[in-house]
């Protein structure tokens, strides 16, 4: 099976060197999970054209540090991508600024949080269980970072992860072959550290401080990346 990667955003400058580009996270977690995909990237944030959604295997959608709201050319050509992949049910996968786009190409409200920056490692209730999250334990913690969130789901979603911060955290959609999470599991916690650290000086040193304290706990992570491998698995 095979996996395009519509690359939406960058890691950070300062972080590049250490951590590579957000493709090969997702990558990384895959394989780690002992799922054997083939990987493809299409950086649509620099102006790769995206190719036809019922023509591919499985989508992945990464973070960004674009806003929805935002005025950016690729944003209406990356929502008429999702529309048709999911009117294809081609498997697809959105993660933070993925899950925030998904829902807004598929009738949901998005909007910058008035609770602010969510960092660090977070920690959700399992609202729901579809069958590729069978066994998943109330509690998933996974790293995140975000000051957007989907305030109202689209009426097609529902909801599968959810906390007090972050009430629509995860979302599986009613065609079987669309899952979006808010936080991210392809983060290791290196990064995860130095993402935090990077956002002093915009987040509170409050916040700041509790994101790094939070990844000492630990991680369910793994789990979730091996649920997004059986989805995409059950979904093909």
């Amino acid at each position: 099976m095979k996996i395009t990667i519509i690359q939406t955003g960058e890691v950070p400058p300062t972080l590049r060197q250490d951590f590579g580009p957000y493709p090969a996270m997702f990558e990384r977690m895959f394989a780690k999970a002992g799922h054997d995909f083939a990987f493809e990237t299409v950086p649509v944030m620099a102006g790769a054209g995206l190719p036809d959604p019922a023509a591919l295997d499985g989508i992945v959608i990464t973070g960004s540090a674009a806003g929805v709201y935002e005025e950016h050319a690729w944003l209406e050509p990356l929502r008429a991508f999702i529309r048709g992949a999911y009117g294809a049910s081609t498997p697809m996968l959105g993660i933070c600024f993925g899950h925030q786009i998904m829902a807004d190409a598929l009738g949901g409200d998005v909007r910058k949080s008035e609770k602010g920056w969510g960092l660090g490692r977070h920690v959700y209730g399992v609202r729901e269980r579809p069958a590729f999250m069978g066994g998943a334990p109330d509690l998933l913690a996974v790293a995140c970072s975000h000051q957007d969130q989907v305030i109202v789901p689209p009426a097609e979603a529902q909801v599968i992860l959810a906390s007090e911060f972050t009430p629509n955290a995860g979302l599986a959609y009613r065609n079987g072959a669309a899952l979006s999470f808010q936080p991210h599991p392809e983060f290791e916690d290196d990064y995860t550290l130095a993402l935090a650290e990077l956002r002093r000086g915009k987040a509170p040193d409050a916040v700041v401080d509790a994101a790094v304290a939070s990844v000492s706990r630990p991680s369910d992570s793994g789990a979730v990346a091996r649920y997004i491998g059986t989805f995409f698995e059950k979904a093909a």
